[in-house]
């Protein structure tokens, strides 16, 4: 019998995955199913694989062995967890190898495509060199362009990849750890190399990565205002016109406050849309295994699917917001108001 895959066969497997995942993350049937475990498993970072300069390792039962110890490791050869004193650790956790594979995902699609359309600009070579030639051209004209002034040419590279990056760290976020399911079939759930290479956690899930993004834009502002403004940028960031009586004020809110406020926002906007929604669709999902009653399935997987389809639309908006926000924040310390 020959099995026709289609778009809905696709998304079937992939809810399929979904509803698997919390039993495989709970260790099985015979533990007693965590909802709040469950989520921390999906959602919290881990050191996977051990870096560590100068240290020692320490294996359980051993003299300085923490077993509250941040990050414990497994040796499966001695059969024993380990841990490092001492060094200077430089674990790499499960959004890290995320962003690699974005990062790598990137330069492997991208480079050949922009290559194809720097060979002739004139020409549609592709659908897809067409479909990302239109997305850059959007966010040239009605993004960059449109609030910083006519002065964005400095900015594409940086902004463009921003998009790209955002977009993809948080579309690969939504595609479940298959290592899991391997894992389990092979009889190693929790230790699967895929697990550890494919987490499917979402990147900018993470506040570490949010606040580094905003914290490049936060940059990016307090520089652009002194290459556009000069040296007189802190005393031009007060708006023009503002009475000697309230410079004072005005001056630390201006110059401080208000970079550093853009900057909060972007961080909290970002984490809190990607995180919100995986936290919906584990928590409709689990109900599933927490209630263990046929009658919570049609409910948990439609309302799942619903949430799913709104977050692949809210992994393009925030990848939008985000690019669209550092554009208008850089391009207002351009000049003064």
């Amino acid at each position: 019998m020959k099995l026709r895959m289609n778009k809905k066969n696709i998304l079937s497997i992939v809810f399929l995955i979904f509803s698997i995942s919390p039993i495989l993350a709970s260790g099985g049937s015979d533990e007693k199913f965590n909802l709040t475990e469950v989520i921390e498993h999906h959602l919290a970072d881990h050191a996977e694989f051990p870096l560590n300069f100068g240290g020692i390792k320490v294996y359980e039962g051993e003299k300085g062995y923490d077993a509250e110890h941040h990050s414990t490791f497994e040796d499966h050869e001695a059969n024993k967890k380990y841990h490092f004193l001492g060094g200077f650790d430089m674990h790499i956790t499960k959004r890290v190898t995320m962003m690699w594979i974005v990062s790598f995902f990137l330069v492997i699609v991208f480079v050949p495509i922009a290559r194809v359309i720097a060979s002739n600009p004139y020409k549609v070579q592709s659908r897809s060199a067409g479909a990302v030639e239109a997305i850059l051209q959007f966010l040239q004209k009605d993004v960059i362009d449109a609030n910083m002034h006519g002065h964005g040419h400095g900015y594409y590279g940086y902004l463009f990849s921003l998009f790209f990056f955002i977009l993809f760290c948080n579309l690969f976020g939504l595609i479940p750890s298959v290592g899991e399911l391997i894992g389990t079939l092979t009889g190693d759930p929790h230790h699967s190399i895929f697990t550890k290479i494919w987490s499917g956690i979402t990147v900018t899930g993470d506040i570490s990565v949010t606040v580094t993004l905003a914290g490049i834009t936060l940059i990016m502002i307090y520089v652009t205002g002194f290459i556009y403004q000069g040296p007189l940028f802190p005393i031009y960031s007060v708006p023009n016109g503002v009475p000697a009586v309230l410079y004072l004020l005005m001056f630390p809110l201006e110059f401080v406050v208000s970079p550093l406020a853009k900057a909060f926002a972007l961080t909290v906007r970002l984490l809190a849309n990607m995180t919100a929604g995986h936290v919906v669709i584990l928590a409709l999902l689990g109900f599933i295994f927490e209630f263990q009653s046929y009658a919570v399935v049609p409910i948990s997987i439609l309302g799942a699917t619903a949430i799913y389809m709104l977050e692949i639309f809210v992994a393009f908006l925030q990848a939008f917001i985000f690019t669209l926000l550092t554009s208008l924040f850089v391009g207002s310390s351009m000049h003064r108001h």
